[in-house]
């Protein structure tokens, strides 16, 4: 009887691993069924997470302003101390801002038959969702769904992306590239070489947009959005919604970042902050939506060593 109840208490995190990736319904599908409490496989036994110190309000590039030395200075300043910043003036519309983090909501809001038709973990497919794409290899798995695709340099034929997003999803990704352009020849600068430099090794042609969504979760403080990483391309540009959410590491403290009207917030990936770390990690209090915009030389190769 005493073995019995022994091997009963044994944890078998595969098989509900494999449980809940078997539904198709994501982070989602749980909330809609109307769980009280989280499932073992999301609990983070990271206790430091809610050791925060207050907001932080990241350095602000105004990528309008006339005063180009300033500009590429404070790119410098940002990359160097925190590898985080803000831009405003950066020629992407309020209204398309707001409809791609719309489009994102419409995706995931929508029926969970339709959702899954694009369920899948095979990379290779034109559009991928899912909910944590390293499920079976991290120790703990994220409260957040995500959809994703490679937008440049070969973008999937438009009728293969989600219908409730494709326009804006095409419309976003076009913008975010021509932000990226001029990112890398204010970097480049930043960095003391030509405008061009970095424009000419190709690290803006690649693209990979990603929606995430976190849900609402019954017991916010045993579970994260996105645990303590670094993003490993050369630049990723986060559009959050007016919940926020995102936290930072700077100086060995976890801090918050409010979202700013109308700003992008740029972080400038590994391979551009070798010498560098930057953790990042999304706390979970309410239902949060984000666009993400990785780019790189070839996000393909960049997305199977993630």
């Amino acid at each position: 009887m005493a073995l019995a109840k022994t091997i009963a208490s044994i944890y078998d995190r595969a098989t509900d691993l494999k449980s809940f990736d078997q539904t198709k319904s994501g982070v989602q599908g749980l909330v809609d069924a109307g769980i009280k409490q989280v499932p073992r496989i999301f609990i983070n036994q990271w206790k430091s997470i809610r050791k925060t110190s207050n907001s932080l309000e990241l350095p602000v590039v105004d990528l309008g302003s006339t005063d180009r030395a300033l500009t590429i200075e404070k790119i410098r300043m940002a990359s160097e101390k925190m590898g985080f910043f803000q831009v405003v003036n950066h020629g992407i519309p309020l209204s398309v801002m707001n409809e791609a983090l719309q489009g994102v909501r419409r995706f995931h809001e929508q029926d969970v038959e339709i959702k899954k038709r694009f369920y899948t973990r095979d990379a290779s497919r034109p559009v991928v969702y899912n909910s944590n794409f390293d499920l079976y290899t991290s120790p703990t798995a994220n409260w957040r769904d995500t959809f994703f695709s490679f937008m440049a340099p070969s973008p999937p034929p438009p009728e293969e992306l989600p219908e409730v997003c494709r326009d804006i999803q095409i419309e976003y990704s076009n913008q975010v590239l021509k932000l990226g352009g001029l990112l890398f020849r204010l970097i480049s600068e930043a960095l003391g070489l030509k405008p061009s430099y970095l424009g000419d090794l190709d690290c803006d042609k690649g693209l990979a947009f990603f929606g995430h969504c976190y849900p609402a979760c019954p017991q916010p403080d045993l579970t994260m959005g996105t645990t303590k990483h670094t993003d490993t391309g050369f630049l990723t540009v986060l559009l959050q919604d007016d919940i926020g959410g995102l936290q930072i590491l700077h100086q060995n403290q976890w801090v918050d970042v409010p979202p700013t009207p109308g700003a992008l917030v740029i972080n400038i990936g590994d391979l551009l902050q070798a010498s560098f770390l930057v953790g990042v990690i999304i706390k979970r209090y309410a239902v949060n939506i984000s666009d993400i915009s990785v780019m790189s030389p070839n996000v393909k190769y960049w997305s199977e060593y993630r």
